[in-house]
């Protein structure tokens, strides 16, 4: 095997930043997008996605094959390859230690154990026959019973695992792609845990990398796993030349070829781009502040492709929403005169304006909240939500809330009326600020406006504690469900970030989970979308463009709508110099 095609090469080393500060990487707890970037190189899933294939498939990953489904869709028989192994740790007492169906099993159990208040629980809830009651015993009991017996799932042989769902579920092979369901060690668990019983830190898996160090908020090592299974490069490119090129260079590769992974945790925009620019870093996603400095019509500018710089840039598949907490005594409530002042200010916000400001064009104006590059999007459907600020203070004036001497609205009743806008504190959260500000004041509405730690504004909102946020959600999987599940009433404290609950959009979408994607689905999410725009529960945002950087010693680079990662797929060229 030549030099350059050797597994795991110590030499090839990869420099990645993250934006915002990871969280930890419990697979059952953890919410943020870079906590799973680095939970998705650690452990493995049953499922993955052909890293080149358009639109995005499902291949095995842990799993030696797809899922077998019986004729009713209610068993799924799912056989793991055998050989696959946990890096060694203290939690093993010396022993190797084999990958195996009840491990699965166990990190299903641990997404429903109220304890851990994994926000992952609606992946489950509700589908698979036995758990539920489970969980509830648990909440009535106050301790979760991992040795109990749950018909739905089942492990015949200790690679042969059997769920046994309530009704079929479309989406199932998607959900077991998906970082919450990565298999963990329930030795590691039970050594590690906290008083919630996550484990935030320890993460001990069978992926391609494992974290060999962590220093909290700044900066991760990851090294290959030398006991990683024997996976070889093959990928589908399709018609497309750049893809071909990808395959041509790859193929037949060992995965994985580069053997450590830096990630340093770098807030400002203007630092990493710097940062790139100084050769310090090879991976490095281009935000819309930094856009103008690189791109121009969607390119990259001469002086950076001269110096072969590469650009993967797609439409991310994820929706930007709006929402005011439905459950707030100002901007919540189901009455006429606070659906008005919702409908109001989201009239008001100039949706096409924000992208210009905070990104520099680097985004497309969503309708629908289903986004494109996502099964039951409709390019045709257009919101009865749109900027129009005259008929917005025409609808405040009608429902009473008057302008007061200083000029700013009241609330019906007189009292003083103040919406508090939280955002994060990095650049891009006071830019934002300042355009909810112009909002606002096309409104003669006071904002005050709330900064904190990305960190932070996840935990309050997951509690319903926030007045407004704008709130960016990447699809876990390629499916509408994954974005319409946002404004489901059950998943107030989980994915319903502006806790709104509306039992005929439940009703709808308990229907529409019944169904496979088609026709008949598709008119209850219009349906749904209506709802949703006639209470003003939310107002549906943006996508934006996901451009990718990379250095040119950087092999293989294709930005994927779906994985939180590439590196394992990648190469580094060493003839290249840094």
């Amino acid at each position: 095997m030549a030099a350059q095609d050797r597994f795991a090469d110590p030499a090839k080393v990869l420099r990645t930043v993250f934006p915002v500060a990871e969280t930890g990487f419990d697979p059952a707890a953890a919410r943020d997008l870079y906590s799973n970037a680095i939970i998705e190189a650690v452990f493995e899933r049953l499922y993955g996605y052909d890293y080149l294939a358009s639109p995005a498939r499902i291949i095995p990953e842990a799993a030696a094959a797809l899922p077998e489904i019986s004729d009713d869709g209610l068993t799924y028989t799912i056989r793991l390859r055998k050989g696959l192994h946990f890096t060694p740790d203290p939690a093993f007492k010396g022993k190797e230690r084999e990958l195996q169906a009840k491990d699965f099993i166990y990190s299903l159990m641990r997404l429903m154990d109220p304890a851990i208040a994994s926000s992952h629980r609606w992946l489950l809830e509700g589908k698979i026959i036995g758990l539920d009651e489970l969980a509830e015993k648990a909440r009535k009991t106050g301790k979760f019973d991992y040795d109990a017996i749950v018909p739905g799932l089942q492990a015949s042989d200790p690679y042969t695992l059997k769920i046994r769902l309530h009704r079929p579920d479309y989406n199932l092979p998607m959900i077991l792609a998906y970082t919450a369901t990565s298999a963990v060690a329930r030795e590691v668990v039970e050594k590690y845990r906290d008083g919630q019983g996550q484990v935030m830190a320890n993460p001990v898996g069978s992926g391609p990398y494992r974290l060999t160090e962590w220093v909290r908020g700044s900066r991760m090592v990851l090294e290959a796993n030398p006991g990683y299974r024997e996976h070889y490069w093959d990928s589908d490119p399709g018609a497309d030349p750049e893809k071909q090129k990808i395959a041509r260079q790859m193929k037949g590769k060992r995965i994985p070829q580069i053997g450590k992974v830096i990630v340093q945790v770098i807030l400002e925009d203007q630092s990493r781009l710097l940062a790139f620019q100084k050769d310090e870093t090879d991976l490095f996603q281009l935000y819309g502040g930094l856009a103008p400095q690189v791109l121009q019509d969607g390119k990259l500018k001469p002086e950076f492709a001269s110096k072969g710089v590469q650009l993967s840039r797609i439409i991310s598949p994820e929706l930007t929403i709006y929402y005011w907490n439905m459950q707030d005594p100002v901007l919540g409530g189901l009455s006429k005169e606070k659906i008005a002042l919702r409908r109001a200010i989201a009239m008001a916000h100039q949706v096409e304006e924000e992208i210009r400001i905070v990104d520099n064009g680097q985004a497309i104006p969503l309708q629908f909240p289903v986004p494109p590059g996502v099964v039951g999007h409709d390019p045709q459907y257009k919101s009865s939500i749109q900027y129009n600020p005259a008929a917005a203070n025409a609808l405040l004036d009608r429902f009473g809330y008057k302008k007061g001497a200083d000029g700013y609205r009241t609330l019906p009743d007189g009292s003083p009326l103040v919406i508090r806008f939280t955002s994060q504190t990095e650049s891009r959260g006071h830019l934002q600020a300042e355009v909810w500000k112009k909002t606002y004041d096309r409104l003669s509405i006071r904002m005050e406006t709330d900064f904190r730690p990305f960190s932070e504004i996840l935990k309050a909102e997951k509690q319903c504690q926030l007045k407004q946020r704008i709130s960016p959600w990447m699809a876990d999987y390629p499916d509408g469900d994954n974005f319409m599940q946002l404004f489901y009433g059950k998943n107030i404290h989980l994915n319903n970030n502006g806790c709104v609950s509306l039992p005929e959009f439940d009703k709808l979408y308990e229907q529409s989970q019944r169904l496979p994607a088609g026709p008949e689905r598709d008119a209850l999410y219009h349906k749904m979308a209506r709802l949703m725009e006639a209470y003003s529960a939310q107002r549906i945002g943006f996508a934006r463009y996901f451009n990718m950087l990379a250095q040119p010693r950087v092999i293989g680079y294709q930005k994927h709508p779906v994985m939180h990662i590439e590196w394992p797929y990648l190469d580094l060229d060493l003839d290249t110099k840094r």
